[in-house]
């Protein structure tokens, strides 16, 4: 099969996910080739080790694409929507004119849906991660942790511009697509709500050939893994651990792939105010991040509504436990009592759920075992991109 990739993503999970299904397709012997606008971060588990080629498509800064956007879009940040809409057409048009099978769609770091779904001719599946969530409440709220000393007048622009506008320009580019894929119950759940479209459960996978247990000692100190924003809830868990007895006080350390500099900020102020030792790394090797997650007594997850999570899979992959909050996705992925415990969104509930298993030595060597044979099971990266291969078949059959 021949296959056409497109993406516009940023470091991190989706990258993660997409870099996995190039790297099983091309082993099982498909010819993938990769297409992106100079906007998507391949410096980050480049496309290039695992893809037969990347072509990288310039995004040009134009005046009309500045009055353009401005008029019609949102007034311009980092880029014009209007020139990136014209470099996806571009590369859309290139693909089109080729003899691909099957063209496979993942997100953009600026629309989500991109503009590449309008212009591409040939069978495309479009793996949706999650909507746009601008509009969201549970944002809006702790975000304004961060913008809270922001003036009014610049929360309403904010507003108006961005989390309004941008689902919008969202779901008007998701509405071109005719198979759509995501990667939980939970997210078919938001698309359908979002969008009104159908879509299909294609479950992410782990590259246990990457993630998977060293046999290390384990050490006095718990994980969390994710970008370091308001979403991610790490001040959640920081006023968790604080709960907990000083006596069995473990430290807590987060790896991250992208650093808001007044978050980092406000998280370690936050430790020291409530005892809690913290460290945060960035945009560290995979083999140290390995190490971590072998290393931890536990990995702590609490995200609000993420869609679906990748850190839970390597953490069960390593054989650590997670503890997480019981929203979004990861109630898909982690087995409360078996491979993890889930609980609410309730910092005693949390500390009590974290006091447990670092005091039961037993009960985290049983959940450890069980976590290596569900994802031996079914979290495999090769079960992922066996179940993404057969919709990119059915999709070449049903978009004829």
């Amino acid at each position: 099969m021949k296959i056409a990739v497109f993406h516009n993503l940023p470091s991190g999970g989706a990258k993660r996910a997409l870099y996995g299904f190039v790297k099983y397709l091309t082993k099982s012997g498909h010819l993938v080739d990769v297409f992106v606008p100079s906007t998507a971060d391949e410096t980050f588990l480049p496309l290039k080790d695992v893809a037969n080629k990347v072509d990288v498509f310039p995004v040009r800064k134009t005046i009309t694409g500045l009055i353009y956007s401005i008029l019609r879009y949102i007034p311009p940040i980092r880029i014009s929507l209007r020139d990136l809409e014209r470099t996806e057409k571009e590369i859309a048009d290139v693909i089109n004119r080729q003899d691909y099978d099957v063209v496979f769609s993942e997100q953009g770091q600026y629309t989500l849906s991109p503009f590449f779904l309008k212009f591409i001719k040939k069978p495309a599946v479009y793996y949706c991660q999650q909507p746009s969530r601008y509009h969201e409440a549970i944002l809006q709220k702790i975000s304004q942790k961060k913008h809270g000393d922001y003036p009014q007048l610049v929360r309403i622009i904010w507003h108006k511009y961005f989390a309004c506008r941008l689902p919008q320009i969202d779901k008007e580019n998701a509405s071109f697509s005719r198979y759509i894929l995501t990667n939980s119950y939970f997210s078919r759940e938001s698309i359908l709500r979002s969008y009104g479209l159908n879509s299909f459960v294609s479950y992410l996978g782990v590259d246990t050939e990457i993630f998977k247990p060293l046999g290390n000692p384990k050490e006095n100190f718990v994980l969390s893994v994710g970008s370091c924003g308001p979403s991610k809830g790490f001040d959640f868990s920081i006023k968790s651990l604080a709960r907990i007895d000083s006596k069995i006080y473990p430290k807590f350390i987060i790896v991250c792939n992208s650093v808001d500099v007044g978050w980092k900020n406000y998280l370690e102020q936050l430790a020291i105010k409530v005892g809690v030792e913290l460290e945060i790394k960035n945009l560290i090797q995979d083999n140290e991040l390995v190490q971590l997650y072998n290393k931890a007594k536990l990995v702590l997850y609490a995200p609000y509504l993420e869609p679906f999570g990748l850190v839970p899979l390597e953490a069960m992959a390593c054989g650590t436990p997670v503890v997480a909050v019981k929203e979004g996705g990861v109630r898909e992925s982690v087995l409360h009592n078996e491979t993890g415990i889930l609980t609410e969104r309730d910092e005693g509930m949390f500390a009590e759920a974290i006091t447990d298993l670092l005091l039961n030595k037993e009960k985290r060597q049983y959940m450890s075992q069980r976590a290596l044979e569900v994802v031996q099971n079914f979290w495999t990266l090769k079960h992922a991109g066996e179940r993404l291969l057969n919709h990119l078949n059915r999709a070449m059959e049903v978009l004829k």
